[in-house]
């Protein structure tokens, strides 16, 4: 990995891959005990407007807070048994890390690969102004961030959000959706073994590094996390069932 903003390579050692190393594999002949919970964050300023918001470090709304509070609920009823203290992760920014605590999880160690797409020059933009800017159709999922020029919309700059409060956005080349993928699988990689020991991880992030890594869980071309809708604060449950990887549950 190279550092937090960095993309991690295919076969790279992820942060406590040791974990799962140390696990004794149970028999996944039937439903493991193991889970993961992907838990995206609760609502800010720009996931309401429909701004791209990738690694611009923004905190949530109050509205957010309350759905965070409210999916530590939902969390708490459907897996009383909780979750391991050695595999709560977040995301590094803090609407994840809010989502975290507010959730009832004030612990969670950050994990940078599961930090969100970095959408290079559509930063802070909405789809339909990018497409407006540039004067030509343009769509995330099939050209990605490397179609538009670093300085074709914006570079660096301060926003002010309706708090009043400025925000940094920086602008760098962005990630191809092949780089997002390969980044999943790293988290695959780390995450199956823990889950077929029967541990129970859970994942606070952000929707499209969730739908992606949902996509590389189930062997699925990236391109179809496009189909997985998930909505702020909402969470998935990534199983395993006779031997194979499953989709438990989704958007709950």
């Amino acid at each position: 990995m190279h550092g937090a903003w960095g993309v991690t390579a295919p076969g790279v050692k992820l942060p406590f891959m040791d974990i799962a190393k140390n696990m004794s594999g149970k028999d996944a002949s039937t439903e493991s005990e193991g889970y993961a919970v992907l838990l995206r964050h609760g609502q800010t300023v720009w996931s309401e407007t429909g701004q791209y918001t990738g690694r611009t470090d923004i905190p949530l709304t109050d509205q957010g807070r309350e759905q965070a509070k409210e999916a530590g609920q939902r969390l708490a009823k459907a897996f009383p048994s909780g979750f391991d203290p050695d595999c709560i992760f977040s995301s590094p920014l803090q609407r994840a890390r809010q989502t975290a605590e507010l959730a009832g999880f004030p612990d969670s160690a950050p994990l940078d690969e599961i930090l969100e797409w970095d959408y290079g020059p559509a930063e802070g933009h909405r789809p339909q102004d990018v497409v407006a800017s540039l004067g030509h159709d343009w769509k995330l999922w099939s050209d990605g961030p490397h179609a538009l020029g670093i300085d074709e919309l914006a570079g660096d700059r301060l926003v002010d959000l309706p708090s009043g409060s400025p925000v940094s956005v920086h602008v760098t080349q962005g990630e191809s959706l092949d780089q997002v993928a390969a980044r999943a699988r790293g988290i695959v990689e780390w995450l199956e073994p823990l889950v077929c020991s029967g541990r129970h991880v859970l994942l606070v992030a952000h929707a499209h590094i969730l739908r992606v890594l949902t996509t590389q869980w189930l062997d699925l071309d990236p391109h179809k996390a496009q189909l997985f809708r998930m909505n702020t604060a909402h969470y998935g449950v990534l199983g395993i069932y006779q031997g194979k990887r499953v989709l438990r549950q989704w958007n709950v």
